[in-house]
């Protein structure tokens, strides 16, 4: 999702599209506490909720898991973005009423939750099942309080590749091979924003090269050592106006955003939607949770035409939890449930339907994705491409409002210079009044 991250969320056809949007807007609607009890045939319903879609049901595993507890009925409620989700999910821990009774946590919210919110869930590390050395560490300690109380589990990791079209790439006169578009931008994003230079030259009708400017920025910013804050916990100091990693993805977003290669889309708007649907870009910066994103997007037209290529730099964008709200009616029950959608075993199933990295590296050895991404994907090796990208994630701090400033920086900044014309001067300035408020200074 995730990244935010938005989220996953996969379908082949418009007509599916359609009906997914349908259910996602009485999901929405819904109160997730005014069911569960069941349906007054003696099962309890367990409300999961998530931003976009995590896969868990695409994958099987509700099914199976109400196929071996008779009990539960489990009943998803889906908000397509992060930026409106996590919102409401304070909101409901705030009350205590509305909660669902697992709930998704998005990476970038993840210290603030644990800072300011760790008294409103179950101890998950204390559950039965749990397994901490089946985790990678850092994402353990992402979700883990001070004194050891550990509030959520870790489901998925972003490590970040590029996807691109092949049919546009060889229209526009560009090589198509991944190996040899990789090569040509390793370790340099300005190589990249090179190579949207020589496509536009000869780009076809109605096409661009980047659908963003702020997915460029984000992708750069996955790499960065250097973030938003310069220590994690409570202490932290902001730094986002001298950070190192947030100046190179700055600079290299302002590059894209004046240039004519980007196709200037808001990401995980409908609009970016259908920009997969109708080829409006040739490539996208993809975690491995938006391989599944991208499948459902475009269609049945694009498979065979998408392609997955190391990105110049490697990093990590998105990834999320699972937790258990103490407020939700049937905490045993949706901690038993957390605790087995959180599983390696789980999770190579979710990676295998729609290509989310586990948290949980005793899979790494065997994951395989579908047979049926891989060949939307023109059979690009995408164990190999992402493992090797999540090997060399550096480790980063994350600090208490790291979503906000980062969503203020593209959502306001970005998108005034790409879209408004405005400097990257003026841009900059209008996205720090931004952090500002959000940081009550």
């Amino acid at each position: 999702m995730r990244t935010s991250t938005r989220r996953p969320g996969r379908l082949v056809a418009l007509t599916a599209v359609a009906a997914l949007t349908a259910g996602l807007l009485a999901a929405c609607s819904s109160d997730p506490g005014s069911d569960g009890a069941g349906g007054g045939d003696g099962k309890v319903t367990l409300n999961v909720g998530t931003f976009g879609v995590f896969g868990f049901k695409q994958a099987g595993l509700y099914a199976a898991y109400e196929k071996s507890h008779p009990n539960i009925r489990i009943k998803e409620n889906v908000i397509e973005r992060n930026d409106v989700y996590y919102p409401k999910l304070l909101t409901q821990l705030q009350s205590g009423a509305g909660v669902n009774d697992v709930t998704a946590i998005e990476v970038s919210n993840i210290t603030e939750v644990v800072q300011t919110q760790a008294a409103k869930f179950e101890d998950l590390g204390k559950a039965a099942g749990v397994d901490k050395s089946q985790y990678l560490d850092w994402k353990w300690n992402q979700a883990t309080t001070a004194d050891g109380k550990t509030v959520a589990l870790g489901t998925d990791i972003g490590p970040t590749a590029l996807c691109y079209r092949k049919d546009l790439f060889k229209k526009a006169g560009l090589p198509t091979d991944r190996d040899e578009l990789a090569k040509a931008w390793a370790g340099d994003w300005n190589k990249y924003v090179a190579m949207g230079d020589r496509y536009m030259k000869k780009a076809p009708k109605g096409s661009k090269f980047v659908d963003s400017a702020s997915s460029v920025y984000n992708a750069v910013f996955a790499g960065a050592r250097e973030r938003y804050y310069d220590k994690a916990g409570k202490g932290g100091k902001e730094i986002y106006e001298t950070s190192a990693g947030r100046k190179a993805a700055w600079d290299t977003a302002m590059k894209v955003a004046q240039s004519t290669m980007s196709a200037k889309l808001k990401q995980f708007d409908p609009t970016w939607d259908q920009g997969f649907a109708n080829a409006r870009f040739a490539t996208v910066s993809c975690p491995a949770w938006m391989a599944g994103y991208i499948q459902e997007k475009a269609g049945a037209s694009g498979k065979g035409e998408w392609d997955v290529t190391r990105a110049p730099t490697d990093g990590n964008w998105g990834g999320s939890f699972v937790g258990v709200p103490s407020a939700g009616r049937h905490k045993k029950e949706a901690t038993d449930l957390a605790v087995w959608l959180t599983r390696p075993e789980q999770l190579a199933k979710v990676f295998a339907k729609q290509a989310s990295f586990p948290s949980t590296p005793s899979v790494y050895g065997s994951l395989k994705p579908s047979p049926t991404t891989t060949a939307y994907f023109s059979d690009a090796p995408l164990t190999k491409i992402f493992g090797d990208a999540a090997r060399n994630i550096p480790s980063a701090v994350y600090g208490v409002k790291d979503a906000q400033i980062g969503q203020s920086i593209t959502d306001i900044g970005v998108l005034q210079v790409e879209q408004q014309g405005k400097s990257p001067a003026e841009g900059w300035k209008a996205a720090e009044k931004e952090i500002k408020d959000v940081l009550g200074q």
